[in-house]
């Protein structure tokens, strides 16, 4: 195994370094370059390395193999792409799943179910009933729940983000997570089956209550009790008199 030491840049690899690192700087580095490193050591870096490798090679198949195979339903990855937090790959990953005839589900509400998205009440008269969910659920739901995460971190439209905050200060974030996971399959749902763009119905009206601003008209009555709301002291303020 052949180690470049003359091409490490050391002060980059400082600046890398976390101040509460136990090792000092001067050890780290030349542990990069590999001086103590035994023949046996070495071997078994090789051997990972080489492992690594062929994982990569591996996914990058799958991923060729995965775009081959969905391009003659091509269109409906475009529609799924539309949504926020959903890319091309995530999107043919999941239609990979489900599939793009949704006429196989009742409703949006038993495709979430099969995806181990929907709400469990798991009790019923004292006893625990089993939460195992389908073999898609597996696969689907912590692929969807990355998606949630990114949907919500999305600026541009910020349509999940509005209802992930809402959630969550009633439910928490791990619930809220998984709601906005079970919303975006949802859409999923209506947008393969209608053959439309991710256009959810709420829209405007979500996106103009979030830019609403309350306005306050003030006169003699309310402009004291509007002050004190905002935290001023009126007690020392005294009507004008223009008279």
């Amino acid at each position: 195994m052949e180690h470049n030491a003359d091409t490490i840049d050391e002060k980059a690899v400082c600046k890398l370094i976390k101040k509460g690192a136990k090792a000092k700087s001067d050890e780290i580095i030349e542990a990069i370059k590999g001086y103590n490193i035994e023949t046996d050591q070495a071997k078994k870096l090789e051997l990972t390395r080489g492992h690594l490798e062929y994982l990569d090679d591996m996914i990058t198949q799958t991923e060729v193999e995965l775009y081959v195979r969905i391009k003659p339903y091509y269109e409906f990855v475009e529609f799924v792409s539309t949504m926020p937090g959903m890319t091309e790959l995530s999107s043919t990953i999941v239609l990979a799943e489900t599939g793009v005839n949704m006429g196989i589900f009742d409703d949006a509400k038993q495709l979430c179910s099969w995806c181990g998205l929907s709400p469990a009440n798991n009790e019923s008269a004292g006893k625990k009933k089993s939460v195992r969910i389908a073999k898609a659920g597996d696969y689907l739901k912590p692929m969807m729940v990355q998606c949630a995460l990114a949907a919500i971190k999305s600026k541009k439209q910020p349509y999940f983000s509005i209802k992930y905050g809402r959630i969550k200060k009633r439910r928490g974030h791990k619930k809220a997570i998984i709601a906005i996971a079970r919303m975006m399959m949802v859409c999923i749902y209506h947008m393969v089956s209608e053959k439309k763009p991710f256009t959810p119905t709420d829209y405007e009206e979500l996106m103009e209550s979030q830019n609403h601003v309350e306005c306050v008209v003030l006169n003699e009555t309310n402009v004291f009790t509007y002050l004190e709301s905002l935290g001023y002291d009126s007690s020392k303020l005294v009507k004008r008199n223009d008279n």
